[in-house]
């Protein structure tokens, strides 16, 4: 019982409208969920993902109106992006100065060639040369060139302000092995590997004691989710009890199921099923085209569309 890799991660937006027309028309992604948090149905829930909305490539928005974040320590600090190969590299950095969009040299780090990079809310990202490793599914009506489209999500990077504390749930409950280390100019990096490890199944994890605590807001990361097959989600819910780890306990989500728990630094985390998927109520080909609710939400459609403004 293992878990596989990164399943999504979830950040905050202030600006629906703003951030679908960026992570479509500029990175190249595509929509495929158009549906509300389903805990707070007056904000839309966006999920962009590859062509066949794979696990492992969802990166997901609330849209909540809420301030800019404070940065801080205790949060998750970066998200990388996969892209294949230095051509690709070079191909995104002209792309987004052409689009405007602010943006770093690219350097090697752990490795890897990589190009940070912000969204207008100041959403910290990061795109990496993954050398090729593991499926792509590229999407046919991208505007990115499918040789250079991003493949994936992963690794992720944590600050956290009492690092042990954290290794110790990384090892002990969650299954994760110590895979090296290597320095940024903030300090020095602890990597940690799931499943067969390589950039999409990676945490990194970078000790900052001395930084004030994050406060989220638009351009924070909400929470990341990690990859369990289906089969294993009632072991992992035992897990959690037995390893005495506080979680919400099983929530199904319609189109996977989950626990949320929050490690000892307070960053949340979250335990996903590759399955059902998102084809459950949608074709593939029309995935993101319509509102898509689950269906005990079903029968409050009209009141929650009325509710959202239109993307």
């Amino acid at each position: 019982m293992h878990l596989t890799g990164i399943h999504h991660l979830t950040a905050i937006t202030a600006q629906a409208a703003d951030n679908a027309a960026f992570y479509t028309r500029v990175l190249g992604l595509r929509l495929v969920k158009k549906t509300v948090n389903q805990d707070d149905v007056s904000a839309y829930h966006l999920f962009y993902a590859d062509g066949v909305a794979a696990p492992g490539t969802d990166v997901t928005f609330f849209d909540w109106p809420a301030p800019l974040e404070r940065r801080g320590t205790n949060s998750i600090s970066r998200t990388a992006l996969r892209v294949a190969g230095t051509e690709a590299i070079a191909w995104w950095r002209a792309h987004l100065a052409r689009e405007g969009v602010s943006h770093a040299v690219p350097i090697e780090r752990d490795g890897r060639l990589t190009l940070d990079f912000e969204d207008a809310e100041g959403q910290r990202l990061m795109l990496v040369d993954d050398g090729g490793l593991g499926d792509a599914n590229p999407w046919a009506q991208s505007p990115v060139p499918e040789a250079y489209q991003i493949r994936g999500l992963g690794p992720i990077r944590l600050s956290v302000a009492e690092i042990a504390r954290t290794q110790a749930v990384l090892t002990d409950v969650l299954g994760m092995s110590h895979a090296r280390t290597y320095e940024l100019p903030e300090g020095e990096v602890q990597v940690y590997a799931m499943g067969q490890g390589g950039p999409a199944a990676e945490l990194h994890l970078l000790s900052q004691p001395d930084l004030p605590a994050a406060r989220q807001g638009a351009g924070a990361v909400h929470h990341v989710a990690f990859r369990i097959p289906d089969a294993d989600y009632g072991a992992w819910a035992d897990r959690l009890k037995v390893k005495r780890m506080p979680s919400s306990g099983p929530v199904d989500r319609y189109y996977f199921r989950s626990l949320y728990f929050r490690e000892p630094n307070g960053i949340l985390f979250e335990i996903a099923t590759d399955g059902p998927g998102f084809t459950a109520d949608e074709p593939l080909e029309t995935l993101g085209e319509r509102l898509a609710l689950p269906p005990f939400l079903e029968g409050r459609r009209a009141e929650i569309e009325a509710g959202l403004k239109p993307l």
